[in-house]
């Protein structure tokens, strides 16, 4: 063998093991591509996705979905030829690990937080909804988490709407607080607190605070929660998170809950966090999830109105309606019923 063929020859060879080397070897980066829709009117299996009781309800017609964005999963991780494939298909991404996974949390914890952002859109959806559509709603303390192993675990859930705290009413998250600090350690605190629409009462033993001497603490955080009549669930049928979902869900809610169908047989997609308040917040993964609403056959698509920067470059069939507020989807939505509506509804 010629000096010449046993440089070719090591060089093929190391060039061979540097492209497999490149093709398994993970980088810092995730995918983000258009994930699926689903119908929030309609059913899962025999199951209404959205279940109502306690309120009358109405039929609806037409569709209403919610879409999805399909992104590397937190225990995934992409090749670079992954990368560069996502960083070029179009309505795809790449985007940094770090921007989407923060380096110091587990796949799990990942997960969870992603299931706990679902189940707050999911509540917020229906304050907002049962609001617009004229229903009472009244503000309450809650309970917002409970420290594992301290005194209120296994007695107070999260959920927990606080009505008193021995006896003395509770209208406002400071005040339950305020009750606590009137113990010492070790004396009873009583609660009344409302679980799953049933009034019931729990009795927790206080500690004494770590950081404050004297001050009595059962470990619990509380937060402003929500009372109202109807029972609203949701059975989405696959496991989606985050909180992008809850423009849709309300929007689904007040159709069903107010006399006359809304969406009248069409077909609209969109996305949106949403307050109790009706606030629409911004999302990611805009741009894919308009790809996901458009290969549904979706003809109109809402926009929360901070994502309308988003668009630049944005190539798509869909009409692109800009909405700020629960009640600009629900205006919108019925403008585009009637003729020549689509070029009168607010665009980004």
């Amino acid at each position: 063998m010629t000096r010449q063929t046993w440089t070719a020859f090591v060089s093929a060879v190391v060039f061979v093991a540097l492209a497999a080397l490149i093709a398994v070897v993970p980088v810092p980066f995730v995918s983000w591509s258009p994930g699926g829709t689903r119908d929030t009117l309609g059913t899962v299996g025999s199951t209404p996705m959205i279940k109502i009781e306690g309120i009358d309800s109405y039929p609806t017609t037409g569709r209403l979905d919610l879409t999805t964005v399909s992104v590397t999963r937190a225990d995934s991780h992409l090749t670079l030829p992954e990368s560069l494939a996502s960083y070029w298909l179009p309505s795809h991404d790449a985007l940094p690990r770090d921007s989407i996974y923060a380096p110091d949390k587990s796949a799990e914890q990942v997960d969870n937080e992603e299931a706990d952002m679902m189940v707050t859109a999911q509540d917020d959806a229906v304050v907002a909804a049962l609001r617009a559509a004229g229903q009472p709603v009244t503000e309450m303390p809650v309970v917002s988490s409970v420290t594992v192993g301290g005194p209120a675990h296994g007695k107070l859930l999260p959920g927990d709407l606080v009505m008193s705290v021995d006896g003395v009413r509770t209208t406002e998250p400071d005040s339950v607080g305020a009750q606590i600090r009137t113990h010492r350690a070790r004396q009873p605190v009583d609660f009344v607190v409302l679980r799953d629409h049933v009034r019931t009462r729990v009795t927790v033993v206080a500690a004494a605070s770590p950081t404050v001497p004297g001050v009595a603490v059962v470990d619990i955080k509380v937060g402003l929660g929500y009372r109202y009549a109807p029972r609203i669930s949701f059975d989405l049928g696959q496991e989606i998170g985050g909180p992008s979902a809850g423009l849709v869900f309300a929007l689904a809610i007040y159709d069903k809950i107010t006399d006359g169908p809304l969406l009248q047989g069409s077909h609209v997609a969109g996305t949106g966090d949403i307050a109790p308040n009706g606030d629409v917040g911004a999302i990611g993964g805009i741009q894919e999830k308009i790809s996901a609403a458009g290969q549904a056959k979706a003809t109109a698509f809402l926009v929360p109105s901070s994502n309308c920067k988003d668009l630049v470059g944005v190539k798509t069939d869909l009409t692109l309606i800009k909405v700020t507020t629960l009640t600009d989807g629900i205006d919108a939505i019925r403008t585009l019923q009637t003729p020549g509506g689509a070029a009168r509804t607010p665009h980004c």
